[in-house]
């Protein structure tokens, strides 16, 4: 399955910015929290967990929690971070969220952060979505919000498919914007309430913007680690130029939003 290397491929990536993704989207995923509101005897499923950082925030206030992705070496990451952290109620499963392999009404809350967007058929996961969780059961999930307002990303994926000549990612790959209006993202989910939610990015420089976002970005890790030197060095002038608008005293500040959406099944 070409999207399952491809994320698997970037997992050591993930692992490294951990507690860089724990901290960036904090607010965020407080916020799926705080709409989803987990309890001391409930089940909660992450979907899409990479690390587990929503997963690892839910442990404390659920019963049990389920941290997945459909990339083994994903989970294999949430995995070690709950055990490290003595979280003995977070278990970590390989579930696909278009196939979730769980038994209908499994779970009293599902949570997705930032994954939606990233498969191939969203509604189908949805419905699986709904599928697993109990009557009455509630749900939270989040996708990047429009490209132009998350230029930490977009101006990356503007300056390499200029550089490679093609759109990045490719035409057939999910891109992180591809639900990235708050009518697209309603649509798949059957009519919902969008909120937004301040998701900014700082870096000390542009150098750390550059290779952090590269080293994360899925399809994109894998296309810059195959560049030539001469290529690369083109890329990161490229960057350098994208980046000047966002330069401050203290580093790289962009702005970022999240779109947030939560319901009950």
């Amino acid at each position: 399955m070409v999207m399952q290397a491809i994320w698997s491929s970037v997992a050591p990536g993930w692992a490294r910015h951990a507690d860089f993704i724990d901290e960036r989207a904090l607010a965020l995923t407080y916020r799926m929290l705080e709409v989803s509101a987990p309890q001391r005897d409930e089940r909660v499923l992450e979907l899409a967990c990479g690390p587990g950082s929503v997963a690892l925030a839910a442990a404390p206030l659920a019963g049990e929690v389920v941290a997945s992705d459909f990339a083994p070496e994903m989970t294999a990451i949430a995995a070690q971070r709950a055990a490290e952290r003595g979280l003995g109620n977070v278990t970590a499963r390989t579930l696909d969220m278009e196939d979730i392999d769980e038994p209908d009404g499994s779970f009293d809350v599902v949570l997705c952060r930032e994954g939606l967007m990233l498969v191939p058929d969203p509604a189908r996961a949805v419905r699986e979505i709904r599928r697993v969780l109990r009557p009455g059961g509630r749900w939270a999930t989040s996708v990047w919000g429009p490209r132009e307002r998350n230029p930490w990303l977009g101006v990356v994926l503007d300056a390499v498919s200029e550089q490679v000549g093609a759109p990045v990612p490719p035409p057939g790959i999910p891109g992180p914007f591809s639900l990235d209006s708050a009518e697209a993202f309603s649509a798949v989910l059957g009519g919902a309430e969008i909120e937004e939610v301040p998701v900014p990015l700082h870096a000390d420089s542009v150098e750390e913007w550059s290779s952090r976002v590269g080293d994360l970005a899925g399809p994109l890790a894998n296309l810059l680690r195959a560049m030539e030197p001469e290529a690369a060095a083109e890329l990161r002038r490229r960057f350098e130029q994208a980046a000047q608008p966002y330069l401050t005293d203290a580093g790289l500040t962009f702005p970022g939003v999240a779109l947030l959406a939560s319901g009950r099944r």
